[in-house]
């Protein structure tokens, strides 16, 4: 019998816009789980072949192939899904770094099945480069140290990544504001991701 797709949230937005930090802070209470592909990557040997390859498209700024990307995300998906780390009856999936464009949507639509599109709708993108490269020195991430790498990133954020908010239908878009102290995003965000919980819960009922 073919197991349902694991309901999930997608957390979308410019670079900075905070999406890791209300993906932790939502992976953190009870019924939710949060799968960053960006600490899928930071969590491979960089000496690794996986671990080079991906270090050699991040330096520069750009997205990692759709194909190794996905690939990835659906082993270590899998993986937590066998070992019981997430409970896809229980959970609802946070995605996080995934998908950051069209051809990413079409290869995991079979996947997932996204019930919202969390749009971190940052406007003003100078507060967000002086975040990245704040986090850059806080936490050691050398991807986020360099402006003109940052900035890149902004580019192809607009040309690649920017597009995913016309593939979902409208109904699912909810678009909160990330500037402000993370308590008050996120206030803004459970607006949103609270009803999905409940109409989650129950269809299970719970």
């Amino acid at each position: 019998m073919t197991q349902p797709r694991p309901t999930a949230i997608l957390l979308f937005g410019v670079p900075g816009s905070g999406k890791g930090t209300q993906g932790v802070v939502l992976g953190g209470l009870p019924g939710f789980f949060h799968l960053s592909s960006g600490e899928i990557f930071r969590s491979l040997d960089p000496n690794s072949d996986d671990g080079v390859a991906v270090a050699e498209f991040t330096a520069g700024g750009n997205l990692v192939p759709d194909d190794f990307t996905v690939s990835l995300w659906r082993n270590q998906l899998a993986a937590w899904i066998q070992d019981g780390t997430f409970d896809p009856d229980r959970q609802i999936l946070l995605l996080d770094g995934i998908p950051r464009n069209i051809a990413q949507c079409e290869m995991i639509a079979g996947d997932v099945d996204v019930k919202l599109v969390l749009h971190l709708a940052g406007t003003d993108y100078e507060p967000l480069v002086q975040r990245i490269l704040d986090r850059a020195r806080q936490q050691g991430r050398p991807d986020d140290a360099d402006e003109s790498v940052v900035r890149h990133r902004f580019d192809v954020y607009q040309s690649e990544s920017a597009p995913v908010l016309d593939y979902y239908p409208a109904e699912l878009l909810g678009d909160v504001d990330p500037i402000g102290l993370p308590g008050e995003v996120l206030a803004r965000v459970l607006d949103l991701v609270l009803p999905v919980q409940q109409r989650f819960l129950a269809s299970r009922g719970t």
